[in-house]
């Protein structure tokens, strides 16, 4: 829970802008505001100019103040924003006065908290606006959006629902043997386990698949020594990023820079070139590149097309093979230099010079994210959101096998066990909610 403290927080970015917003809320927003304006009332939603002054009766700077009152607020407490001139000073004297008449400084994320407590919002909406703040591409903020709307949300209770449904019945057939039920009431309870497995299942499949949607799709630019993988790196970023020379192992760590790419935001990861190293640091660099490989969504696998394939040539494609879940787009570099290296080794690869142009490799990968983003399907955003449909999933496949033995006592401890995974996503479950179910659709104790 939280206190009754009034806080206050600066809500906009740091730095120089046109408009800073200062955020007081609790039950002493208002008259904080009253003081620092030197005026009497202010009407709810709407939009007041007022210069603010400080103790000496100073004026500090004339600001647009928005009250919003309890419980019609984000917070559901009282609710006060100072719009001010933008800079580093003004919205930190602003906030200096506020803190002199008994409010303190916000916690981090603690307005959003205080939402949640007092069911203004969910831990979906709580996540989505943590996401949507740090969102790097057009796709992710319209999926955040969406969770905003309560999509998610429904999507959880729809869940629930059938969970309850199957527990209170369960609880029935247990407690209440004599109560007439539906003759196929254990029939609609494995339909409904079958088209929740389903449903869980098919979530968390697209959630891995576009799990970089939310933090940025992770590319890995790989090869051996002098393919031209800083090149291209300095291509893709149009400008010299990183050092580009003939000597092999030049670049002896990873190198990691963002771009954009059509609507997205993507990171780019220059490999150390992959060999047989006798180098100590360039060993090292090597097992960082193989690394990044794996973290990867999309891996770019550079050849030299004026080079005869060799065995660390090979040992790239054998890297490729071994990570046949990912994008993987060959690229046979160096077209504009005579052709050396056996083109049948690649098969579906694309053939260029990072020195001219690279706009169908730029089109492979836009491609690749756009059909990974653009989908109706339901998408987690959050490791502990995935965790709690794995965790719910798992319960309901245990339930299954003691519904068909009539070992309802233990079917109803995994589906009240998989109601806790999936109800923690939004919030908690309380034992309450079944019996509401139970006594609502049953005639009991008559």
């Amino acid at each position: 829970m939280f206190d009754d403290a009034t806080i206050v927080a600066i809500a906009t970015a740091n730095g120089i802008g046109s408009i800073s917003i200062v955020r007081i809320s609790g039950v002493n927003a208002l008259e904080i505001a009253k003081k620092i304006s030197k005026k009497n009332t202010f009407q709810p939603r709407l939009a007041t100019l007022s210069y603010i002054y400080d103790e000496n009766n100073e004026t500090i700077d004339e600001a647009i103040v928005l009250y919003f009152k309890a419980p019609f607020s984000f917070t559901g407490e009282d609710v006060v924003e100072f719009q001010c001139h933008g800079g580093v000073a003004i919205a930190n004297i602003i906030v200096d006065e506020v803190l002199k008449y008994g409010a303190r400084l916000a916690n981090p994320g603690e307005f959003s908290k205080r939402a949640f407590f007092n069911n203004k919002i969910d831990l979906t909406k709580a996540e989505a606006i943590s996401k949507i703040i740090e969102a790097r591409s057009a796709d992710a903020v319209k999926l955040l959006a969406r969770q905003l709307k309560g999509e998610l949300t429904n999507f959880v209770n729809e869940i629930r629902e059938d969970l309850l449904f199957m527990l209170a019945y369960t609880e029935v057939s247990i407690d209440y043997a004599e109560e007439d039920l539906p003759s196929d009431i254990f029939d609609q309870i494995e339909n409904k386990i079958q088209k929740i497995i389903l449903k869980l299942s098919n979530t968390l499949e697209a959630s891995r698949r576009r799990e970089g949607m939310i933090e940025g799709f992770k590319v890995a630019i790989i090869g051996k020594p002098n393919v031209g993988k800083s090149s291209l790196l300095n291509k893709l970023l149009n400008y010299d990023r990183a050092i580009i020379s003939d000597i092999a192992g030049t670049t002896r760590d990873t190198i990691e820079e963002s771009v954009r790419i059509g609507t997205h935001i993507i990171k780019i990861v220059d490999t150390a070139g992959i060999r047989t190293a006798s180098d100590i640091i360039e060993k090292i660099g090597i097992e960082k590149s193989i690394q990044t490989i794996n973290e990867a969504d999309i891996v770019i696998a550079l050849f030299d097309n004026s080079k005869i394939c060799d065995d660390e040539d090979k040992k790239i494609l054998e890297l490729i093979n071994e990570n046949l879940n990912k994008e993987i787009i060959k690229v046979l570099n160096k077209s504009d230099l005579e052709n050396k290296f056996d083109k049948s080794n690649l098969m579906d690869f694309i053939e260029l010079s990072t020195k001219e142009d690279i706009n169908p490799l730029i089109k492979k990968v836009e491609n690749f994210l756009d059909s990974n983003t653009h989908s109706d399907e339901m998408t987690l955003i959050s490791k502990r959101q995935v965790t709690s449909v794995e965790d719910t999933l798992y319960n309901i496949n245990l339930a299954k096998e003691p519904l068909v033995s009539g070992e309802l006592e233990f079917f109803a401890h995994f589906i009240t066990e998989a109601l806790g995974n999936i109800s923690s996503i939004t919030r908690p479950y309380e034992n309450d909610e079944m019996l509401d179910v139970m006594f609502g659709e049953f005639c009991l104790g008559k």
